[in-house]
């Protein structure tokens, strides 16, 4: 969201396994076989096929490595993540052995019981030394390791230098500059979107509620209370929900769209801003905004600040249930390995999790500024609490935010509401 040189000839991977402890306890299948068919899910990105080909190149090295092994892969919506891999941690039968899964999700899926401790394969892994301490931090539960890093994902603002330079307009220094320049592209250009926005774009939306001094929720170690509708909060949500309506992206179309819609208009030509992850970049290079864009941080509340971001990222995770423990150990580190996470850059845009693999990435490619600039200036994170989970798949924020682009509540109204179903979330894991 690179690939790892083959580990050894098959003599060597042969020789190496005779040598080893057993590890046939490691897994909570109570299995750990060398040999026999791994499942793979991955997460399926707006244009796929770039980051199919790494993948299909990492599974081929990986094959050749392991005698009588094969890999198959299913690349599931984000949208429907959730149903999906829950529905796996209940039915091991069915379930794969390595699944691609969003950081925000860790601490739930650890509480599910479905992922792998993998503390002393990471530990010991040469490459986790240049990990992050944000991306370690984002796979580690109560100081026990689940996964590994997969990429860094942050947003920032894409914008048409034909249409700006067309309409004798400047890229936004503030969000009020943002709002009143869409507002004029649209009236200018009624074809298209001034920003596109989405009703279920959760993380679009969050950086207008930090910009204004507002939290998603406070506390810490697991004990968290809803935030969300404070007074700092509800300014940022409502100047969020501003931005629906016939004069820059109607309600009609635009209260259902979710990230994943907001970039394909732009990269379509049908919007002449959008808020866009650096893992965007291949999806808009490959539409008709190719050539014709730039990015620059989503502006703050103040001119010339940057609005706080979320710091999302993907990891690779091995499942609890998994009967090929050391395979799929093996597999998650190839797939999260410093040549995966480089290759993955060159094909899709993704930032990488290691420190030097970012700074050598970031020296050669210059549309990477933008992002870096914005992790530079400050993320923020959700709850670090197992009922994120449940407040994300349950949708809550993009109700709220639909409610109110809707009409059917205010914006005090749906933010307590929102609230309130938050607090059940977190007082549900105690």
């Amino acid at each position: 969201m690179k690939l790892p040189a083959r580990l050894a000839v098959l003599l060597a991977v042969m020789a190496a396994t005779a040598c080893a402890p057993q590890t046939s306890d490691t897994s909570s299948s109570g299995k750990d076989e060398k040999s026999g068919t791994l499942r793979v899910w991955l997460f399926q990105e707006v244009n796929n096929k770039p980051k199919e080909r790494v993948v299909d190149a990492v599974l081929a090295d990986f094959e050749k490595a392991h005698e009588d092994t094969e890999v198959t892969v299913e690349y599931i919506p984000v949208e429907t993540r959730a149903q999906r891999i829950k529905a796996a941690f209940n039915d091991p039968g069915s379930a794969p052995d390595v699944i691609e899964y969003g950081n925000t999700d860790t601490a739930g899926y650890v509480k599910d019981g479905g992922l792998e401790d993998v503390t002393g394969d990471f530990n010991a892994w040469d490459e986790a030394k240049d990990a992050d301490p944000t991306a370690r931090q984002s796979v580690t539960v109560d100081g026990k390791v689940y996964g590994a890093p997969y990429f860094v994902g942050v947003r920032a603002l894409y914008y048409r230098t034909d249409v700006f330079d067309e309409l004798n307009l400047e890229a936004p220094r503030s969000l009020a500059e943002l709002a009143s320049t869409a507002r004029t592209i649209r009236a200018a250009r009624p074809d298209l979107y001034g920003i596109a926005v989405g009703g279920a774009y959760t993380y679009g939306a969050m950086p207008f509620i930090w910009a204004h001094g507002g939290e998603l929720a406070t506390g810490k170690s697991g004990s968290y209370a809803s935030a969300i509708d404070s007074a700092a909060a509800r300014k940022g949500i409502e100047t969020y929900t501003s931005l629906f309506g016939d004069d820059n992206c109607p309600a009609a179309k635009c209260a259902g769209m979710g990230g994943n819609d907001t970039v394909t208009a732009f990269a379509s030509g049908k919007a002449a801003m959008a808020i866009g992850g650096d893992f965007s970049h291949q999806a808009v290079e490959a539409g008709k905004a190719k050539g014709k864009y730039a990015v620059v941080p989503l502006p703050g509340v103040k001119p010339g600040s940057i609005a706080p971001a979320f710091a999302g990222g993907n990891n690779i995770g091995v499942l609890k249930s998994t009967s090929h423990r050391t395979l799929a150990v093996d597999l998650m580190k190839r797939l999260a390995s410093k040549r995966t996470q480089g290759e993955l850059f060159d094909a899709m845009g993704f930032l990488p999790t290691f420190t030097d693999v970012r700074q050598q990435v970031a020296a050669k490619e210059p549309f990477v500024k933008p992002f870096v600039d914005t992790l530079a200036a400050g993320t923020k994170f959700v709850p670090a609490s197992p009922a994120w989970a449940q407040i994300d798949s349950s949708l809550v924020l993009p109700t709220m935010f639909q409610e109110v682009v809707s009409g059917k509540k205010d914006v005090a109204r749906a933010a307590g509401d929102a609230a309130a179903k938050m607090n059940d979330a977190f007082g549900s894991v105690g």
